[in-house]
């Protein structure tokens, strides 16, 4: 079992045995530090508190500085919480956590943040097909159509599908593999592709299902 935090670098790809291109996603994987140890007596469950990257001083304020600091680690731009059982070992707080916690051949999850498409309509957002293409039709091919009845029920149905913000969504792609592992850079990759945007931060955790 294994979980770290990490930051998408992009996509490429790779070639196995048979000669057939891979797709496959690049991922810095720490190194992150142990913030905070959770325990049951203090704070009611158990954890660990992961810290990843290096956060400007400018944007620091005065109690994140004083949590760092007590951790004995340097003020990072991401912070998430794992449960003990994800890690092995008793760690302590300034303990570091490296991508030697995977091997190749893992299967892994990893959760981040889909990428923003701003205000979207309903053929982008739910796949609508959209209104007819002929017969006079002239503002009608990317139209929702009926969103209730004028005379019954009069009024529009709570969660019916409509336009509005599309993206932005937490999602985690489960299942994915590690094709190669490189230490000396800090670096995973995953076959396949991860939710987010380049340079997009994302948690890193041993499949359970």
């Amino acid at each position: 079992m294994g979980a770290i935090l990490g930051k998408k670098i992009g996509m490429t790809r790779l070639y196995n045995d048979k000669r057939e291109a891979v797709p496959c996603t690049v991922i810095q994987a720490g190194p992150c530090y142990v913030t905070q140890v959770k325990s049951t007596a203090k704070d009611g469950y158990e954890a660990y508190q992961l810290g990843f990257g290096e956060r400007d001083e400018k944007k620091v304020t005065k109690p994140m500085a004083g949590h760092y600091k007590k951790a004995g680690v340097k003020p990072g731009y991401m912070m998430a919480e794992f449960s003990k059982t994800l890690l092995e070992g008793e760690l302590e707080a300034g303990n570091p956590i490296s991508v030697s916690v995977f091997s190749e051949g893992e299967k892994i999850d990893v959760l981040g943040v889909s990428k923003g498409k701003g205000f979207a309509g309903v053929v982008k957002r739910h796949n609508f097909g959209g209104g007819s293409r002929t017969h006079g039709q002239s503002d009608r091919l990317r139209a929702p159509g009926s969103v209730g009845g004028s005379s019954d029920p009069s009024r529009t149905f709570k969660g019916t599908r409509m336009a509005g913000r599309m993206g932005t969504d937490n999602v985690t792609v489960r299942n994915l593999e590690i094709v190669r592992i490189m230490p000396e850079s800090n670096l995973i990759v995953v076959k396949g592709a991860v939710p987010g945007p380049k340079n997009s931060y994302v948690k890193i955790v041993s499949t359970t299902k």
